[in-house]
């Protein structure tokens, strides 16, 4: 076993289960202070990559801080929950085009783009997971279930890619990523959905929604990898930071879950309740 992927797993041995831990012990707005804890590590390696001046540094701060503010003492009304939601949704939507776009190179993003970025990147899904974990309707078990979805996605991607993988995804962006490793890692992500909406107690009649949303939610979280690989890419960087042994950064760790969160929180408030 390498010493990268020792630390790989030593690492994960002790981050999941105080994640788990934390899930499902911490009353919400505990929880939400986590969220925005590492949301701020997020934001620090987030203005590193982007190389941006003090004055737009201290603005994401300020977007960041409000943002916590709201998750912490959950004054956001609902719609205003669920508008985020569906900006932030957009937002892929615009990002997974400028991944397209990418043709390759190292060079600076411009700040104003940068901050804008960094604000629709990190804030809404701070304010979906803790609406997730601290709505009544939803609870942990939703937020843990996103959390296996996206590992799922990943792991089937990161096997079926390296077994059969021959068609690029992006190779501007990550060349690794494969139209095959997509597949496997829909495969994957289609068993957890299986496994956990049936662990969730979903009704009958919710599989009709259930299983495309979470196929869509590994979609979005596909792209939110591929932007903070473009971002590094840019940046000349191969890690956002250098926080988490074995892992690299936050921003390496929650990328796909940036997008993914705001996806799975929207669909769910559309389409799950009532039922």
């Amino acid at each position: 076993m390498s010493s990268n992927l020792s630390q790989r797993v030593i690492t994960a041995a002790v981050l999941i289960p105080l994640l788990v831990a934390a899930i499902f012990t911490l009353p919400p707005p505990f929880f939400a202070l986590l969220l925005a804890a590492v949301t701020a590590v997020g934001a620090g390696e987030w203005m590193r990559l982007t190389r941006s001046p003090f004055a737009i540094r201290l603005l994401l701060v300020l977007f960041m801080l409000t943002a916590v503010l709201l998750a912490v003492t959950a004054i956001l009304p609902l719609e205003a929950r669920h508008a985020i939601a569906a900006a932030a949704v957009v937002w892929w939507l615009t990002a997974a085009a400028w991944v397209a776009r990418f043709h390759g190179g190292t060079r600076a993003i411009p700040p104003a783009q940068g901050l804008a970025a960094g604000v629709l990147v990190l804030a809404p899904p701070l304010l979906s997971l803790a609406a997730l974990q601290g709505e009544p309707r939803f609870g942990p078990g939703y937020v843990m279930f996103l959390l296996v979805l996206i590992w799922s996605a990943d792991t089937g991607a990161y096997f079926v890619g390296r077994r059969f993988g021959r068609r690029k995804l992006a190779p501007h962006v990550s060349p690794g990523k494969t139209w095959e490793g997509v597949g496997g890692g829909m495969a994957a992500a289609a068993l957890a959905a299986w496994v956990g909406g049936r662990a969730l107690g979903l009704a009958e009649g919710a599989w009709r929604w259930f299983l495309p949303l979470c196929l869509v939610v590994v979609a979005f979280s596909i792209v939110g990898d591929l932007l903070e690989s473009l971002f590094k890419r840019a940046a000349g960087v191969k890690d956002s930071g250098q926080i988490l042994p074995g892992h690299g950064g936050v921003l390496d760790r929650i990328d796909s879950l940036t997008a993914a969160a705001p996806a799975f929180y929207l669909g769910l408030s559309l389409f799950a309740w009532p039922e």
